[in-house]
């Protein structure tokens, strides 16, 4: 049954590569829409996720180099990415823990919750301005890239499908 919803001549991995690499532009459409409704653009360090959606898209492009040539600079773009991230992740939620206390519900009980749940509070953005799941969003696109670039290498030039991406 599953080889009649094959197309002739493609591989399972193919396929699962091809879906990973979709997913992955459809991360990077999604999240560069999600800056552009925020309006994030105001300083440099609001930029610093345009320029990672930039160099995930570049890194996607070299995925696609046939014969794989790309794949190890596009493995390392999408480790930059991730890397940053990490870090848009751990700075939302710094932002959010820090403005706790301004927040109008917990004012005056900020500084008496218990530490683990000021935290999660911030990492859920119940307080502060900073969305958490957007970097993450961008972290996902660039692991889902990884996750396509694995098993391949640079190949000789070869007309088996099972090579290309």
């Amino acid at each position: 049954m599953t080889e009649v919803l094959k197309p002739q001549g493609t591989s399972t991995a193919l396929l699962v590569r091809r879906a990973l690499v979709a997913l992955t532009v459809i991360g990077i459409l999604a999240a560069a829409f999600e800056l552009a409704t925020e309006r994030h653009w105001n300083g440099l360090e609001q930029l610093i996720p345009w320029v990672a959606l930039a160099v995930l898209a570049v890194a996607t492009a070299l995925a696609l180099i046939p014969g794989g040539r790309g794949v190890t600079a596009a493995r390392v773009l999408a480790l930059l990415v991730l890397g940053t991230s990490m870090y848009g992740v751990v700075d939302h939620i710094l932002v959010n823990f820090n403005s706790g206390a301004l927040d109008q519900r917990y004012a005056d009980t900020w500084d008496n919750l218990p530490l683990l749940e000021r935290w999660w509070y911030a990492a859920t953005k119940t307080v502060g301005p900073a969305p958490t799941l957007a970097p993450g969003v961008l972290g996902q696109s660039a692991l889902l890239l990884l996750l396509a670039t694995l098993g391949r290498a640079r190949q000789p030039d070869s007309p088996d499908a099972s090579h290309r991406l």
